[in-house]
């Protein structure tokens, strides 16, 4: 048993289900923006982004999909760029969680000032997961 549980906790195969997990949640999260979640997700949209609230939601979860697939999919060898550009995309979207926070939008189980601010720290936390969950094995 010993052996089976170093196998499988060895930090290849830590990395690759943190990895996955990541893509599933990406996938999930963009099927949320175009089905259940759809109105939720509005209450994150910055008031100064340009386009229509739906249409800035439905071209993220078209991407948070793309970058799932990808994350979770993806060869080896593009694992590191796709893990940047997934960080990227978190960095992008920050403002929305701190709109939600500072308009004191409730949506999406933020229904209090101290869910919404809890939740701008779980961003930085999305950023390293998808960074190290890609990386070089070097890193």
């Amino acid at each position: 048993m010993s052996l089976l549980y170093k196998k499988i906790m060895s930090g290849k195969d830590v990395k690759s289900v943190a990895r996955i997990l990541l893509g599933a949640n990406l996938i999930l999260a963009g099927i949320g923006h175009l089905t259940f979640a759809r109105k939720g997700f509005q209450a994150q949209v910055p008031n100064w982004v340009p386009l229509a609230k739906d249409d800035t939601v439905i071209y993220s979860g078209i991407v948070e999909i793309a970058l799932g697939s990808a994350i979770a999919f993806a060869p080896e060898s593009y694992r590191s760029v796709i893990g940047k550009i997934a960080a990227a995309f978190f960095v992008a979207v920050y403002p929305g969680n701190i709109a939600q926070y500072t308009h004191r939008r409730s949506a999406l189980g933020l229904n209090t000032d101290s869910k919404r601010l809890s939740r701008l720290f779980f961003q930085p936390a999305l950023i390293y997961w998808a960074l190290k969950s890609t990386g070089n094995s070097n890193n």
